[in-house]
């Protein structure tokens, strides 16, 4: 008589999928030191409005003495009217390319006629309990504008002045008062806090919190470390704006800082110590995007399981072999000589990476595997001591190595260097992709977790074998590079009045001369 064993419940359903952002795992270091040099915005705070919009409502919570459920209440609602007056002061919905966050939830209920159905929208326009909030909690409260606890929203060390708790006094009259609905001329009025209409009281506040000044002028004793670092930031961002120009401020930053003599030489970078954590920081996010794109290549080289190339599974050996194909023969020595010095003999970076992907010649692998190449040179260079010893040079050393050892770091790839260097560089390719392979497992297996929904184990991994060695994936990897949240922090200011386009020089950014005060960035 047969006996039929059966596995625990928990397996019959399989094992569960799940998409990874990071597969690699290698943007730590970089995000780290992002929320260390850019304190009080992030990147997803989008508008200097919210800022303002949270510190009223701070206000107002505190006023009423409300507890946590009323003002997550009241915060709702607020929203909610703040997106409804944006939408209802165009005819078009949006105006200018200003999308207030939740729009597109208000929108079904809101009548051109009848006005806005409060209590739908203050219901459906977020599945957030704090609705967009959860955004902007941690740049408000290292702002000083808001401080969140058991009892809501209350102000915090810097409370919102009266003449900017004036603009939403509408706004708040309406979202306290409970009613179902508002009427469109209520929400006319409510409208005097959208999103692009001016308030003089709110640029001085909130550009005075950005940059640690009061009356223009900024005594460090007078502001906090978050506070100071970030005025720093903003420092060295206005400076590079100056000396680069152009319509990015990312790029402005990169070419002013990353390459070249003028941490040194510049009388107003020289005297910031955070532009050299800069450096570094910009120097090891050129290898972490190398990273993704290279892991984002390899991946698009396995077949989709349900797609129409299914069936294109690979294995190691494939992979191995696919990135064999796209380097030069030679050795890795030679293709280091080929890259030339990564430091001038003075000691600062020579602009390698930006050329190897200004180089659309090459083929992208390839590129990408030079560029992880110039930060293992970079490395090197710092573990050896061949560089040099001032306190600028150690502090972008700092920046660049991170504060631990990690898988597929600069150091890491220094140490393939020592192993590879006089081997082919088609034994680098196929290490490489061993230990990607590798990387990627380990971080879908810590990251393993059991799906509530089924009680089977959920595997985070866009990869995945198929009877042990044959790998089919389940979607593309992105090779979008991590934000440095260069953009946000600029976006603000501008909306602050601290940056501004120069129709005159075809819309480059240039300060103004607020900013040009209160950031003492002209020598």
């Amino acid at each position: 008589m047969g006996v039929r064993t059966a596995g625990p419940a928990w397996a019959e359903a399989g094992l569960g999928h799940g998409s990874p952002k990071f597969p690699l795992a290698v943007e730590g270091p970089v995000w780290r030191l992002v929320d260390r040099l850019v304190p009080g915005v992030s990147s997803v705070t989008k508008y200097a409005r919210y800022y303002t919009l949270y510190a009223a409502v701070a206000a107002e919570a505190g006023r009423r003495s409300l507890d946590a459920v009323e003002c997550r209440a009241l915060l709702r609602r607020a929203e909610a009217l703040l997106a409804a007056a944006q939408i209802s002061r165009s005819p078009d919905g949006i105006p200018a390319g200003l999308f207030p966050h939740g729009h597109d939830g208000v929108r079904p209920a809101l009548s051109p006629d009848d006005g806005l159905d409060l209590d739908r929208a203050a219901r459906d326009y977020s599945p957030r309990a704090w609705g967009f909030w959860s955004q902007y909690t941690a740049p408000a409260q290292i702002l000083g504008i808001v401080e969140a606890g058991g009892e809501g929203l209350r102000p915090g060390r810097h409370p919102c002045p009266a003449e900017v708790r004036e603009l939403f006094a509408p706004l708040l009259a309406l979202a306290a008062a409970g009613r179902p609905a508002a009427r469109p001329a209520e929400l006319a009025e409510a409208g005097r806090a959208a999103l692009g209409e001016p308030c003089e009281a709110e640029r001085e506040w909130l550009a005075a919190l950005l940059t640690a000044t009061a009356g223009g002028t900024h005594r460090a004793d007078a502001w906090e470390a978050t506070d100071r670092t970030r005025r720093a930031t903003l420092r060295v961002l206005a400076r590079s704006v100056v000396l680069h120009g152009g319509d990015s401020p990312a790029m402005a930053l990169r070419e002013t800082v990353a390459f070249g003599p003028l941490l040194a030489e510049d009388p107003v970078l020289s005297a910031i110590p955070e532009a050299a954590a800069w450096r570094g920081l910009l120097l090891r996010h050129y290898s972490v995007s190398a990273w993704r794109r290279l892991w984002a290549d390899l991946v698009a080289e396995v077949g989709a399981d349900d797609g129409p190339d299914g069936g294109r599974d690979r294995s190691a050996a494939d992979l191995r072999d696919w990135l064999c194909d796209r380097v030069p023969d030679g050795t890795v020595a030679r293709a280091l000589d080929e890259l030339g010095p990564v430091q001038d003999h003075f000691g600062h970076p020579l602009p390698v990476e930006r050329q190897l992907l200004d180089d659309r010649g090459r083929a992208e692998p390839w590129r990408d595997v030079l560029v992880l190449l110039t930060g293992g040179l970079r490395a090197r260079r710092a573990e050896t001591g061949t560089h040099p010893t001032d306190r600028r040079s150690a502090a972008v050393r700092r920046a660049f190595l991170g504060d631990r050892k990690e898988f597929l770091d600069p150091r890491w790839t220094a140490g393939l260097l020592r192993e590879y260097e006089l081997r082919p560089a088609r034994d680098l390719a196929s290490r490489l992709v061993d230990d990607m392979l590798a990387q990627s497992r380990r971080v879908a297996l810590r990251k393993l977790r059991v799906d509530p929904r089924t009680g089977g184990y959920r595997l985070f991994s866009r990869l995945h074998l198929r009877d042990d060695d044959r790998y089919y994936r389940l979607g593309e990897e992105s090779k979008a590079e991590i934000g440095l949240r260069v953009h946000p922090l600029a976006s603000v200011a501008r909306q602050l009045g601290l940056l501004t386009a120069d129709t005159a020089r075809g819309g480059a950014l240039t300060l103004t001369d607020h900013a040009r005060t209160s950031l003492d960035v002209m020598p």
